[in-house]
């Protein structure tokens, strides 16, 4: 079956024809998630929940030509979401642990969140402590979603500039 009538029936809904897409592309797929992830554990992780996606948004798709392009989109879109995770994850058991590569660097980090203003501490501690999403945060602290990354993205900048050579003063 010619892969452009393939895509359309997997469009509208037909689960086998996308499987069939799925499973011709399935070691190009696995290549890209190991590629970004560069480990065998998270890249069979984000192939599942890349083929759950497939499944719950494949109406989404608007022209069948398009659909590799769009396949490919959700896969860097899931890799991306699991190294978040990870890089959280790493975070707070690195905070909770105190493991941190040296005591210097934990106390470096409580130090310069304590200089930003309590806002911007609950919003840090939100956000990379809690492993909230920015719609969540949003609606704990009764504000718009736009707000959120504004605020975050000026806490962010702060601390940065904390660490950095200009910070230690």
């Amino acid at each position: 079956m010619e892969q452009i009538e393939l895509a359309k029936k997997a469009i509208a809904g037909d689960e086998t024809a996308l499987l069939q897409i799925l499973k011709q592309e399935e070691s190009t797929h696995y290549r890209i998630a190991f590629s970004y992830l560069k480990n065998e554990h998270d890249s069979l992780e984000a192939i599942q929940e890349f083929t759950f996606c497939c499944f719950r948004k494949i109406h989404t798709v608007k022209q069948a030509e398009f659909l590799n392009t769009w396949l490919i989109r959700v896969l860097l879109n899931v890799c991306s979401d699991i190294q978040k995770k990870k890089r959280r994850y790493e975070l707070r058991n690195d905070v909770a642990e105190g493991t941190f590569q040296n005591d210097d660097n934990h106390l470096e980090l409580s130090e310069a969140i304590s200089k930003l203003t309590p806002k911007q501490q609950q919003l840090i501690y939100l956000k990379y402590f809690c492993d909230l999403k920015n719609k969540e945060i949003a609606k704990e602290m009764h504000i718009s979603e736009g707000t959120v990354k504004s605020r975050l993205h000026t806490a962010l900048k702060k601390l940065r500039f904390l660490f950095s050579e200009g910070g230690q003063s």
